[in-house]
C-alpha cells in the first residue's frame, strides 16, 4: 500500500545526502546507459556484418563442373564435366523436399553491350526465375526474370543498375532495346546487389533464351540451391552437409566422375562459412553483455556502500524507532525503500539517455561493418528490471545488519 509517511522519510533520507545519493545515482545510470549503448554498438556492428555477408549467411549451395583428375570405368583424367540441363532436372527431382530455392545458370563474361552510341563489355548470365532470390537481389525499377519469359524464349533483360547508368545514363531503362552481341533485348527490370557495383554490371536473361539464342545448347555453367530453413543452426549444417554429399554423389555418378575426384565437381558450401558470422556474432554480444555487466555490478556495489554508511549515520535513529517498537521488518523496508528509489529512478535515467542517443545519433553513424545500432525495447525494459532487483539486494544486507542492532547499543552509538 501506498505509505505517503514513509515516502516523506526517503525524501528526507535522501536530501540529507544529496552528495552522496547523486554520486550513487551517476553511477547507477551510467552502468545502464553504458550497457545499452554496448548493445545498440552490438546490433550495429551485427547489422554491419550481417549486410556484408549477406549472400552467404542464406545458406547457398552452389555446384560447378571442372577437370576430372582420376581415370574412372575406362575414361582418362583430364576430361572437363559439362552440366547440362538433365543434370539440374535430376537433382531438383531428386531433392525436391529439402529445396527452398533452387536455379541454374549459363555464364558468358567480357560480352558486347550497346545502347545508342554507348557500348562497353560485361557479363550477361541465363538464368531461372529463382536465382533472383540466390542472390538477394533488389529490383529497383520493373520485374525480374519469370516462368512465362523461360517457356516463351524471351528476348528479355534485367541489367544491373551500374550497367543501366554506363548504357543509358540518366534515361528511362524499362521498355528501352539494348544489344547484346547485336542481338536486341527488351529491358524489363533494374537491379541493385548487395555485392555492389561489380555485380551491377551484369544482366540477367532467361536461360532458355541464352541457350537458344546464343548456341549454349542444353549447357549449364553452375547449380544454385537454398535449403529449407531449420531454426538451429547445428541441424542446419548437418542437413546441408547431407544434401552436399548426396548431390556430389548423383552428379558426379551421372557424369563418369570417380568418386573421390573433387576436381570434376565442385561444391561451395556457404552453411559452413554461416557459422563463422555466427560465432562472431555471439562473440561480439557476450563482450558486450560483459562488459555492461561490470559496470552495473560496480554501480549496485557503490549503491550498498552508500547505503551502509546511511544506515551507519542513521543508527541512533534506527535504536530510537526500536525502541518505540518499530519491528525489524519495518527497519529492513525502510531501508530497502531507499535503496530501490535511487536505483529506480538512476536506472530509468540512463535507459532513457541511452535511447534517446541511439534513436537520433545512431542513424547519423554508418560505415561498411556498422549500421543502424540499435537495442530491442524489451531488451532494454528487462535490464532495467533486473537492475533495480540488484539495487533490492544491494540494499538488503546493509538493512539486515540495521534491523539487528540492539536499541541500547544504537542509542549509545556517537
Amino acid at each position: 500500500m501506498f505509505n505517503i509517511e514513509r515516502w516523506q522519510e526517503i525524501f528526507e533520507a535522501i536530501s540529507k545526502n544529496r552528495l552522496r545519493t547523486f554520486l550513487t545515482g551517476i553511477s547507477v545510470a551510467s552502468g545502464i546507459f553504458i550497457l545499452v549503448i554496448l548493445l545498440g554498438a552490438g546490433k550495429g556492428l551485427q547489422n554491419g556484418i550481417e549486410k556484408q555477408f549477406e549472400r552467404d549467411a542464406a545458406g547457398i549451395i552452389e555446384v560447378w563442373s571442372g577437370t576430372t583428375t582420376k581415370e574412372f570405368k575406362g575414361l582418362n583424367p583430364g576430361r572437363r564435366v559439362q552440366f547440362r540441363n538433365s543434370d539440374y532436372n535430376q537433382s531438383v527431382q531428386k531433392f525436391e523436399d529439402k529445396l527452398d530455392l533452387r536455379a541454374s545458370t549459363n555464364n558468358y563474361w567480357g560480352q558486347s553491350f550497346a545502347y545508342g552510341k554507348e557500348s562497353g563489355n560485361y557479363q550477361f548470365r541465363g538464368v531461372d526465375p529463382d536465382y533472383g532470390g540466390i542472390e538477394n537481389l533488389t529490383i529497383v525499377q520493373g520485374r525480374y526474370i519469370n516462368a512465362k519469359d523461360l517457356e516463351s524464349n524471351a528476348k528479355v533483360a534485367v541489367i544491373g543498375m551500374k550497367l543501366k547508368q554506363d548504357l543509358l545514363k540518366d534515361k528511362e531503362a524499362i521498355g528501352e532495346e539494348i544489344l547484346i552481341n547485336n542481338i536486341s533485348f527488351k529491358v524489363v527490370g533494374v537491379f541493385t546487389d548487395p555485392g555492389g557495383e561489380r555485380e551491377e554490371t551484369r544482366a540477367y536473361l532467361p536461360l532458355t533464351t541464352v541457350q537458344k539464342t546464343f548456341g549454349g545448347g542444353d549447357k549449364i555453367s553452375n547449380l544454385f540451391f537454398t535449403l529449407k530453413k531449420t531454426d538451429n543452426y547445428d541441424e542446419a549444417l548437418a542437413q546441408s552437409e547431407k544434401f552436399t554429399q548426396d548431390l556430389k554423389d548423383l552428379l558426379k555418378s551421372k557424369n563418369m566422375v570417380a568418386p573421390e575426384d573433387d576436381s570434376g565437381v565442385g561444391v561451395y558450401n556457404s552453411v559452413k562459412d554461416a557459422k563463422q558470422f555466427y560465432d562472431l556474432n555471439l562473440y561480439i554480444r557476450l563482450f558486450f553483455w560483459w562488459v555492461g555487466i561490470c559496470t552495473i555490478i560496480a554501480g549496485v556495489v557503490g549503491v550498498s556502500n552508500i547505503m551502509l554508511i546511511i544506515v551507519k549515520e542513521r543508527t541512533k535513529e534506527i535504536g530510537i524507532r526500536k525502541a518505540l517498537g518499530a519491528s525489524p521488518f519495518s527497519i529492513i523496508s525502510m531501508i530497502l525503500h531507499e535503496s530501490i528509489f535511487i536505483t529506480t529512478i538512476a536506472g530509468f535515467v540512463g535507459l532513457l539517455a541511452s535511447l534517446l542517443l541511439l534513436e537520433f545519433v545512431g542513424p547519423m553513424v554508418q560505415s561498411e561493418f556498422f549500421r543502424n545500432p540499435e537495442v530491442d525495447f524489451g531488451v532494454a525494459l528487462t535490464t532495467l528490471i533486473l537492475l533495480v532487483f540488484a539495487g533490492a539486494m544491494a540494499g538488503f544486507f546493509p538493512a539486515y545488519r540495521a534491523a539487528k542492532i540492539k536499541p541500547i547499543v544504537a542509542l549509545r552509538d556517537e
